[in-house]
């Protein structure tokens, strides 16, 4: 039997996951959680085997939960379901340590099969989104670029994105002027709207 943990910040996906794999004979659907960073103490004291989880939840978003998963549950594989299904979501994914990332809209039947895939140590990836990750490359954006454009997401300036990132303001500009030549973007705001669309931020 398979031990599933399902964990999505909306109560009615939720709901609706776990009803239609618990229809399942060979699934057990053993713990739902709404917040990412529920995602490890609820995988222990369940004793899931598989963990669905989706990517923007409150606490700490899927990816991160993927990664701590491998840690300090090894035991509990992790399958990203998700409504964004962005090419750099599942890279990021990928290095995370999923076992496997597909999208919200695959019919209840597949995402079933998906679930006994990664129970048995598959790895499982919605083909289109590996063509598109594949044409599309890995993110140009170097690690402080990245923490850089995620702390402009909120609009500061300057210096606040510098003081939440912990470097000089002439750095910060440095950065996010790179970032802005690499995903093309006409300004800052643009370059974030670019990275998030692509899933790398």
């Amino acid at each position: 039997m398979i031990r599933l943990l399902i964990a999505d910040d909306q109560a009615l996906v939720r709901g609706a996951l776990a009803a239609l794999l618990g229809l399942e004979s060979d699934i057990e659907v053993v713990a739902q959680v709404g917040r990412g960073d529920h995602v490890v103490e609820a995988a222990r004291t369940s004793g899931a085997t598989v963990a669905l989880l989706d990517i923007e939840m409150p606490g700490i978003d899927g990816i991160a939960a993927a990664t701590e998963l491998r840690s300090k549950v090894p035991g509990c594989r992790a399958l990203i379901v998700t409504t964004f299904g962005r090419p750099g979501y599942l890279a990021r994914a990928m290095q995370a340590g999923a076992s496997g990332f597909v999208v919200k809209d695959t019919p209840a039947a597949e995402l079933a099969d998906a679930v006994r895939r990664v129970s048995a140590g598959l790895r499982v990836v919605d083909p289109a989104l590996a063509a598109e990750s594949l044409a599309q490359g890995d993110s140009p954006l170097t690690e402080r670029e990245t923490d850089v454009l995620a702390a402009a997401r909120d609009g500061g300036s300057i210096a606040d994105i510098a003081r939440t990132v912990h470097l000089s303001e002439g750095t910060v500009k440095n950065h996010l002027s790179s970032a802005i030549g690499k995903t093309g973007g006409r300004n800052r705001a643009d370059a974030v709207r670019v990275a998030v669309e692509r899933g790398w931020l």
